[in-house]
Parts: C-alpha cells; sequence; structure tokens
C-alpha cells in the first residue's frame, strides 16, 4: 500500500525478478480497462479522472507492504509519469484527488491492518 507514485509497481516488479514472483499491477490492469471501448471500461475511466480509488474485490491478505513517500515526491513523480505515459488522469487536480482519498481511506485500514501485525514497510 502507498500513495499514487510512491513506488509500489516499480518496487513489486524488482522484487517479483528477484524472488521469481509473477508480479500482476492492479493500477496498470485498471488502466488497460479503461482504455477499453465497453461501458465498465467507461466507469473505471470516469471515476479515475475524477481522482477517486476504483472499487476492487479481493480476498484478505497475509502481508501488507507499506510504502512511505512524501506527498511531494508522490506529486511530482505522477506528474512526470502522466507526461511520459499521456495520461489524463495524472494531472495535478486528480493527483491531489488521489492522495486526499489515499489518506482518507487507506488511514483507517493501516491502522487496522497494524492491529493485525500484518504491516511492512
Amino acid at each position: 500500500m502507498g500513495g499514487p507514485g510512491c513506488g509500489k509497481e516499480t518496487q513489486c516488479k524488482n522484487m517479483a525478478t528477484k524472488y521469481g514472483f509473477c508480479h500482476v499491477g492492479l493500477g496498470q490492469l485498471l488502466w488497460q480497462k479503461a482504455q477499453q471501448g465497453t461501458r465498465r471500461g467507461q466507469k473505471i475511466h470516469d471515476v479515475m479522472l475524477q481522482g477517486l480509488l476504483v472499487p476492487t474485490v479481493g480476498q484478505a491478505p497475509n502481508l501488507i507492504i507499506v510504502f512511505d513517500c512524501s506527498m511531494e515526491t508522490m506529486v511530482q513523480r505522477v506528474l512526470h509519469r502522466g507526461q511520459v505515459e499521456c495520461r489524463a488522469s495524472d494531472c495535478k487536480l486528480a493527483i491531489c484527488q488521489r492522495l486526499e482519498m489515499h489518506y482518507t481511506l487507506c488511514e483507517p485500514t493501516l491502522a487496522f491492518y497494524q492491529q493485525k501485525n500484518l504491516l511492512r514497510n
């Protein structure tokens, strides 16, 4: 877990290579789905453009890795990524909205998993 641009995808790819895991990036999957001409893809695209979190369903984790990064660094990284990858959802307004949503929604989740001793930094 971590805010947008904190290095989740980069570090997960590095760990997958090092330990032989299969890396599946949820953000990349959602972005690909958003580019499709489907109704569901359009809904995902609209949610992402608003800087909101796309709802997902999954099983409970055994371990949570938390990537700590300053807000300023995350904003700069995501702005750069938006320019390089031409992502409309990586504009300053959407980034700030995603960061706000991240901190609002993820802090209680982090506290929950901290109590269960599942967090690793």
